[in-house]
């Protein structure tokens, strides 16, 4: 076969086969709000009616004869009706797993887990895998959003008793004073001064966890030794600690020195050393350590709880949380016992890229809180 006629016949059957694609095309654009059936069977038809239609060009420019050209239409269309078969069923095996899909997605919003897709193409086990997956991230998105609410309400109603007892005692102090029936007006000022400290150290634990969920925190990061603020604190909790019978250790590396705002971490220190002094009985020990780890520096806080159960480490972090229904008075020295020291603790670490957990003691006697920052 000459050269030219081989050209001539390429661009007769690239022609034919362009013009059978068009039209292919716009029989899919007619059908593509049906169902997947119909377009596979478009897609196969195709190029099959792209053969015979070039098969039948080129016959008629006498380069095949008419056997040749029976024979070829004999064979694609055999071809075409196996295709079109094929391609149907392979249409309604992808609507059953697109029906399987849809009804995943229709359970998107119910408690109970969605089946992952065992069958179908990868594509299909994929997305349904994303689609579980997802709804397990949503489910503890409303978990934590429910817990949250409940802290919310829970923190207005201790807040609320913890603002009205001392303020009644206040409210009957300053009548006994103004009455003249106060037998020592000095204890009577300096009851009034300690109760206007520890409304004022709860108010300002409010601001400062106002300012943490509203992502406003400022920090004023740079180089600190946690050896000596750890010593700092310590000291300033020794009083606390004696008063209550709780003995202070705990070691901290030499030379560990972090980027960290000073204040910051020195709250997430006292807070939880404050924390386990409370917590810690009589005569039992709570010991500080700190040291460096792959990931940073390593700054863990140990008491004599007890230890937790699971749902009190689900919640040991959470606002207003304190382990228990019962309120006391705050004591001296200990904060305001609103529930908001170890709230503060989780977002002043995470707004330095750190992680704070809890984990109970080997023997059950007691916790340990640490805390991870970057170096």
């Amino acid at each position: 076969m000459k050269s030219h006629d081989l050209l001539v016949i390429v661009g007769v059957a690239a022609f034919a086969a362009l013009v059978v694609g068009a039209v292919g095309l716009a029989l899919v654009w007619l059908v593509r709000r049906r169902s997947f059936r119909w377009q596979l069977a478009v897609v196969a038809i195709v190029p099959l009616a792209g053969a015979i239609a070039g098969a039948t060009a080129v016959a008629r420019m006498m380069f095949l004869s008419h056997h040749d050209l029976l024979v070829m239409t004999v064979v694609t269309s055999v071809s075409a009706v196996v295709a079109i078969g094929v391609a149907l069923v392979v249409g309604m095996a992808t609507a059953r797993w697109s029906e399987a899909l849809r009804a995943q997605v229709r359970g998107f919003g119910e408690p109970a887990p969605l089946p992952a897709a065992g069958r179908g193409p990868s594509e299909i086990r994929d997305l349904s895998d994303e689609l579980a997956s997802t709804q397990h991230d949503l489910q503890q998105a409303r978990a934590r959003e429910r817990r949250l609410e409940e802290s919310r309400r829970e923190l207005v109603s201790w807040v609320s008793h913890d603002l009205r007892t001392p303020l009644s005692g206040l409210r009957a102090m300053t009548e006994a004073l103004e009455d003249g029936l106060a037998t020592d007006p000095q204890r009577y000022h300096r009851q009034i001064r300690a109760e206007v400290d520890r409304m004022s150290e709860m108010v300002d634990d409010l601001f400062e966890l106002s300012r943490i969920h509203a992502g406003v925190l400022r920090l004023a990061p740079e180089p600190v030794l946690l050896g000596d603020l750890v010593s700092d604190v310590v000291a300033g909790a020794d009083a606390v600690a004696r008063a209550r019978r709780v003995r202070l250790g705990g070691r901290v590396e030499d030379g560990i020195e972090l980027l960290a705002d000073p204040t910051g971490l020195s709250r997430v220190v006292s807070n939880l050393l404050i924390n386990a002094i409370r917590h810690t009985p009589a005569d039992g020990v709570v010991e500080v350590a700190g040291r460096t780890v792959d990931d940073g520096v390593e700054l863990s806080v140990t008491d004599g709880c007890g230890g937790l159960g699971p749902e009190e480490m689900a919640r040991v972090f959470d606002v207003a949380w304190q382990g228990g229904a019962a309120r006391t008075p705050g004591e001296a020295g200990l904060g305001g016992g609103a529930g908001l020291g170890l709230a503060i603790v989780k977002g002043i670490v995470e707004a330095h890229r750190g992680r704070v957990w809890v984990e109970n003691r080997d023997g059950g006697n007691g916790c340990r809180f640490l805390v991870t920052l970057p170096a």
